[in-house]
């Protein structure tokens, strides 16, 4: 009876024992998938400060001429405030166009619903400034960054272009356009230094890793593309 009892005993701290071992086995292997993801939110991030290098200008001066320059769409307001990333974004494509770096303007935005329309309020914004209605052209179906990126080249023609919008989101512009056989250079807008600008560049993490899933793994395409257009000669 005592062998068998202390055979029981034996058999009963084995399959503890193996439990243990597969909960190290389990926890191990969650560490390594933590440890993957993270790897690969990194590198997706790194891949737009890469493509990007070069290729980014704060100084109007510094900048090659280029006859387009595309503004990224965003719109005037937000929560009943000014939208500082729209007056920036504008900004600059008034210092390009006065520096004479750019002749025609592209504002490609979200036209999605009748009671939001981005580039006819960037276009709004641009004429304001003193810019001729004949040298700005609108993309209503820059619906986000890669299909604001993509229509500019196939729906456009453009394979030379001056993005213009904040460095962060050049960064991952540049990429797209590079990974679509585009010659590109950012002019990089103000950033915006608040609550609200720290929460974008937070986002902006997770857009990185669409970004290089978009290029390299989905083959993602614009919701949007239709027949060719023209722009200002």
């Amino acid at each position: 009876m005592e062998t068998r009892r202390t055979e029981g005993v034996t058999e009963v701290k084995g399959q503890k024992g193996g439990w243990k071992r597969w909960l190290k086995r389990l926890l191990l292997a969650m560490l390594a998938l933590c440890l993957a993801g993270v790897s690969f939110i990194a590198w997706a991030n790194f891949a737009a400060v890469h493509a990007s290098r070069g290729k980014l200008y704060d100084d109007v001066a510094k900048i090659p001429a280029c006859k387009v320059g595309l503004v990224f769409g965003t719109t005037d307001r937000f929560q009943d405030r000014e939208n500082l990333y729209f007056r920036y974004r504008i900004d600059a494509a008034e210092k390009l166009w006065r520096a004479g770096k750019i002749q025609v303007i592209l504002v490609s935005g979200d036209n999605s619903d009748k009671y939001y329309n981005e580039p006819v309020k960037m276009k709004r914004a641009l004429i304001e400034r003193g810019i001729p209605e004949n040298r700005i052209a609108c993309d209503y179906a820059g619906l986000r960054t890669l299909d604001s990126v993509v229509r500019g080249k196939e729906i456009f023609g453009l394979n030379e272009v001056t993005f213009i919008t904040q460095r962060f989101h050049n960064e991952r512009a540049i990429y797209l356009a590079e990974a679509n056989g585009m010659k590109v250079n950012g002019f990089n807008a103000q950033d915006v230094a608040t609550r609200g600008g720290l929460k974008t560049r937070v986002r902006e993490v997770g857009a990185r890793v669409k970004m290089w899933l978009d290029v390299n793994v989905l083959g993602t395409r614009p919701r949007h593309l239709g027949g060719k257009e023209t722009l200002p000669e």
